[in-house]
């Protein structure tokens, strides 16, 4: 019986133990879990101390709190800092103008178009002392204002009442601000455009033979030198034949009629009848004509032939001088022995110059549509630039051009003799011309460049360095030195705000036509931070805010 109570005692432990394994397997993991967590919250408090301690350091810039934070006894620190304008607020002279109260204000210069202008008001340079403006810079500004349009100010800008201050010269000098003092120096304002060097037209010839004929002797080649009147060439040419025939038998018919015409006035009155005399007067103005007609034939040809004094001569004389007429008798001799025809006619030079082109070879049959020889005489030369449409206004005959041929260190210098009055349907560009000396040579035809158009020349232009000058939304702007900038160490660290109005610009450097006079010191290098700080105190407010 007790056996039987044992066995049931362990299949009912064996029962239960089998009927719970998972609640067995929870409370293992809970022990481990327990045991890990034991073993690590000392690693886990380390950095949660040293988390804590970070934070602190890094919300209080890493200052221990003093005894007085502690207590609650500390008082506030006063902020003696002018965040809008970046100085100290004791300092700061835009929000204190008692420490450096603002110079006169002259307001708008409608003359020049900008604000306290310098050229009539002397007294705004900041300079020591105050300088003197002569005519010459008068002068000089209207000329350059009444020239072409310019850079506008806005009249209504209150920009130019500003005032830039550094904490210190050290403050400056981080900022990367640099100075330049405002100078003189010769400046040239012209306009330019691509150009092309021709031949003169007004000294170039493009010589035909004057009738249709046969290239009989070239006398001259490229490149070779020639004489206004010099032979060049000769043409056998029928026509030449049958004129001077013509001419020849003209004056054979003059010389009879003359002669029927004596005989019968010197018989007796009576003896020969009114009309025959009349008949005979007629023929012989009718011979006259035809001498004359074939005279002016021959001479429309270049072929001068006096009828008179051929008809002087005996006929033997007579035809031989027809048959070299326009020759001379050097020349006459020459070809009396090379030829028997009287067709020839010379091909002569209208000009003095070079042949810079030959179209022909003896024996060519050539007529009176063909170019056979160019002359050109280059001693001077035609400069045609393309100026932009909205430039040609400026542009007067006389101005001085100066050309800068492709692959030539040199510049040649003329004079502007012609403007289009027409611009360019596709390239809307306006052709000038201008005429170059070419006594040297040196320039060659359809030679390709950039030619400049002086408009104005001058010898002492008030200049700065173009990034000097500021766009500041609308005026240009340039940042002037204090006067007491260096005075003593304590004295504001400031630069005043400029309107000024600029010419031209040539190289690195700027045209100042009012605004600045020589000897102020501007902000060159770093003037971008001095923008920057007014674009901040004018934020909000535009440019031309009160």
């Amino acid at each position: 019986m007790s056996q039987i109570i044992a066995n049931n005692s362990s299949t009912a432990s064996d029962t239960a133990t089998s009927a719970h394994p998972a609640d067995s397997k929870k409370r293992g993991l809970v022990r481990r879990l327990a045991g890990w967590l034991w073993g690590t919250l000392p690693t886990l408090i380390v950095i949660a101390i040293l988390a804590g301690v970070g934070a602190y350091g890094h919300f209080n810039h890493w200052k221990l709190p003093g005894y007085a934070e502690l207590t609650g006894t500390a008082v506030e620190p006063r902020n003696d800092w002018c965040e809008e304008h970046g100085v100290p607020e004791a300092q700061c002279v835009n929000c204190n103008p008692e420490l450096m109260p603002p110079g006169p204000d002259h307001g708008w210069c409608g003359e020049h178009g900008v604000h306290n202008c310098v050229l009539h008001h002397p007294d705004v340079a900041q300079l020591k002392e105050p300088p003197e403006v002569n005519d010459a810079d008068l002068n000089r500004a209207a000329e350059a204002l009444a020239l072409r349009e310019r850079p506008h100010n806005n009249a209504a800008c209150k920009s130019y009442q500003q005032r830039i201050q550094f904490a210190s010269i050290d403050a400056v000098q981080q900022a990367g601000v640099d100075v330049e003092l405002v100078d003189r120096q010769p400046i040239t304002e012209s306009v330019s455009g691509n150009g092309e060097i021709r031949y003169d037209a007004t000294r170039f010839a493009n010589i035909s033979s004057r009738v249709p004929g046969t290239v009989w002797k070239v006398y001259k080649n490229i490149g070779d030198p020639v004489r206004k009147g010099e032979v060049l060439a000769i043409v056998d040419a029928m026509e030449v034949g049958r004129l001077k025939g013509g001419l020849l038998k003209a004056l054979v018919d003059e010389d009879l009629a003359h002669k029927n015409a004596d005989r019968l006035n010197k018989l007796v009155e009576g003896a020969v009848a009114g009309k025959e005399i009349l008949i005979a007067e007629a023929e012989l103005e009718r011979a006259e004509a035809d001498v004359l007609s074939a005279e002016q034939a021959l001479a429309n040809l270049g072929l001068q032939i006096d009828a008179a004094e051929l008809s002087q001569m005996d006929r033997s004389k007579m035809i031989e001088a027809l048959r070299f007429a326009g020759f001379s008798q050097e020349m006459a001799y020459q070809l009396g022995s090379e030829t028997a025809t009287a067709n020839l006619i010379p091909v002569r030079s209208p000009m003095d110059g070079v042949v810079v082109e030959r179209n022909m070879v003896a024996g060519e049959v050539v007529d009176t549509t063909r170019t056979l020889l160019e002359v050109a005489d280059p001693s001077q030369m035609w400069l045609i630039l393309n100026i932009p449409l909205e430039e040609a206004s400026v542009l007067k005959v006389g101005q001085q051009v100066h050309f800068q041929p492709n692959g030539s260190p040199r510049e040649v210098t003329g004079k502007l003799s012609w403007i289009s009055t027409s611009a360019d349907k596709q390239t809307r560009m306006v052709q000038v011309r201008a005429e170059l000396p070419n006594e040297e040579g040196q320039l060659r035809d359809e030679t390709f460049g950039e030619g400049r158009i002086v408009l104005r020349k001058e010898p002492a232009a008030i200049v700065v360095p173009k990034q000097a000058v500021h766009w500041e939304g609308c005026c240009q702007i340039v940042f002037v030195r204090d006067r007491h900038f260096f005075s003593s160490p304590e004295s504001p660290k400031v630069f005043h705000l400029r309107s000024v109005r600029t010419g031209v610009t040539e190289g690195e450097m700027t045209e100042i036509i009012a605004g600045v006079l020589p000897g102020e010191v501007i902000v060159t290098e770093g003037s971008d931070v001095l923008r920057a700080q007014l674009l901040k105190n004018s934020l909000g407010a535009g440019c031309c805010a009160e």
